[in-house]
């Protein structure tokens, strides 16, 4: 372990495993899901729609950016859908890098009280796979998930 590796509260690595709870995806905040050109790109492709209908039915324009709307009453992301007693993504596949990368945000990596502080709403986080180190590294600095040049 490098020095550098010392003063990460999360050295020693972290467990995470999706639950596919869909609370990540969810309100009652307004939030926002950034996505990129390439990835509006796959999205277009993948709902067989023009660039420019995906845009006018599930992007909104934030400054210089775009987010993927939401729900109007519950600020859930447009594309968390409800079946039966399961919620799930229906664009899962082509799902932005911020989606992705969940819950190994710098937000949420802050400090341990931050991180605990999210699984109290995230039932994956403090479960399941091991993440070491490096791997949460590498995922908190992801810029995009369609190559490997990260």
């Amino acid at each position: 372990m490098t020095s550098n590796n010392k003063t990460k509260w999360y050295a020693a690595g972290l467990h995470f495993e999706c639950t596919g709870c869909g609370q990540c995806c969810s309100g009652p905040g307004e939030g926002y899901v950034w996505i990129t050109k390439p990835e509006v790109k796959f999205l277009a492709e993948h709902l067989s729609l023009t660039l420019e209908d995906t845009h006018k039915k599930y992007l909104r324009r934030i400054i210089v950016r775009h987010s993927i709307i939401e729900h109007p009453k519950s600020k859930d992301c447009i594309f968390l859908s409800q079946c039966a007693d399961s919620r799930s993504c229906s664009i899962y596949p082509v799902r932005p890098n911020q989606c992705r990368t969940w819950p190994f945000w710098d937000m949420n990596l802050l400090n341990s009280d931050m991180w605990n502080s999210v699984a109290i709403t995230c039932p994956g986080i403090n479960r399941g796979k091991y993440y070491s180190f490096e791997e949460v590294e590498k995922l908190k600095k992801q810029n995009s998930w369609w190559n490997d040049e990260n």
